[in-house]
């Protein structure tokens, strides 16, 4: 867990080094936009390991050590994030990095819709599969007892 925390952390750090030493040169947002995408993921893996710690001990969650190691990574990474704000707006114009932040939300978003639609699509195949092989048993049932009824027909005539 304090591993994922500092690989989140670390990858929140090259971003920030990558952007401030590539954002004069940058043409456009897309000369940058992998180190953004790492700002994201280690500011999302920092938030995820503090999340984890919700089903560790609770001597380990509340240590001194533990308990300042949260807070201070939680602050480093969004000072991180408020840092490349200023430079990417300042570079690329007011509203750059909001735009981004809401481009990305949308993207999140849509796949979430998508993998919650697959889902259901899923869960209804199956179920008609199961109503498919419910029908095939009552029709072979019957048709068991049919031939079952036809058979004691003709011994009882014979």
């Amino acid at each position: 867990m304090i591993a994922e925390t500092l690989a989140g952390i670390a990858l929140v750090k090259q971003s920030v080094d990558f952007i401030k030493s590539n954002i004069s040169t940058a043409k456009d947002i897309g000369d940058i936009a992998g180190a953004v995408e790492g700002l994201f993921r280690g500011q999302d893996e920092v938030e995820k390991a503090r999340n984890k710690k919700a089903g560790v001990g609770v001597v380990d969650q509340l240590g001194i050590k533990t308990v300042a190691q949260e807070v201070i990574d939680a602050k480093l990474a969004a000072e991180s994030m408020q840092e490349m704000r200023n430079m990417i707006d300042m570079r690329f114009g007011p509203g750059t990095f909001k735009s981004i932040l809401d481009l990305r939300a949308k993207k999140i978003r849509e796949q979430r819709e998508a993998e919650a639609e697959a889902r259901r699509i899923k869960r209804q195949k199956q179920r008609e599969t199961e109503e498919t092989i419910k029908q095939a048993m009552i029709a072979g049932a019957v048709i068991a007892c049919a031939v079952g009824l036809l058979l004691f027909v003709f011994a009882a005539v014979i």
